[in-house]
Order: C-alpha cells, then structure tokens, then sequence
C-alpha cells in the first residue's frame, strides 16, 4: 500500500507563491500517476493537479493552470507542486496521493476514488 507525505505548507501572502513536495514510504514514486488534491473548510475536494507515471504528461484544474506547475525531480523520488499568484480561492487542505494503479497516466476527470496511499494535509492559508 504505502504512505505517502506532504511537505512546505504554510503562511503566505494572497499574490504569493508556495511550493510543496510529496515523497513515498513503502512504494516507488515514480510507478505511479501522482495526484494533488485541496479541500477548503466546508467544500467538496477537488483535483488540481496530476502528474503521470508513464510520460510524466500533467494535467491542471482550469482553477490553476498557468498560476500552479507540477513536476518530479529527477531520481523520482519527489513529486512537487509550485504555487504561484495565490489567490482568496486557494487556501485549503493540500493532499497529494498515487493513483491505485502501476504505471499509470492521469485518467481525466480526476477521481479521488482512483487514488490511494493519501498524504497527512499540509495547510496552505493565507498571512493577514
């Protein structure tokens, strides 16, 4: 099964960028199609970004794309995602997760359903 772990959330100014990575325990990163995913306080949660395992090709919520970029490092072991030009929509629990299959492409639309192995939430918000 395997975990995975969120890192680099925190405070930052609306206008403001913010990046945060995701590393696995007990399963190779780079086999699998890698999902972020944010949840503010009381909405549903939504897929903003993904990266797949087979051409590394990503795919970005009209809500972020050309503000939020996804990429792995090169040894595979690290999924990232920078944040730029926050905005008062974004603030939200930050869950990155693989999807359930090896060796996968990011199946669009985005399904939290499909992804397993969850990360612990870093919280991105806004300073005052």
């Amino acid at each position: 099964q395997g975990q995975l772990m969120e890192s680099g959330g925190g405070l930052v100014q609306p206008g403001g960028s913010l990046g945060l990575s995701c590393v696995a325990f007990g399963l190779t990163l780079d086999e699998y199609a890698i999902g972020w995913f944010r949840q503010a306080p009381g909405k549903e949660r939504e897929a903003i970004s993904c990266v797949s395992s087979k051409d590394s090709s990503t795919y970005y919520a009209i809500s972020v794309k050309g503000r939020f970029s996804i990429g792995r490092d090169s040894a595979g072991k690290t999924v990232f995602i920078q944040m730029n030009s926050l905005d008062p929509e974004d603030p939200a629990f930050c869950f990155c997760a693989r999807d359930r299959y090896v060796r996968s492409f990011c199946t669009i639309p985005l399904d939290p359903g499909d992804f397993r192995s969850w990360g612990q939430r870093p919280h991105v918000t806004f300073s005052s």
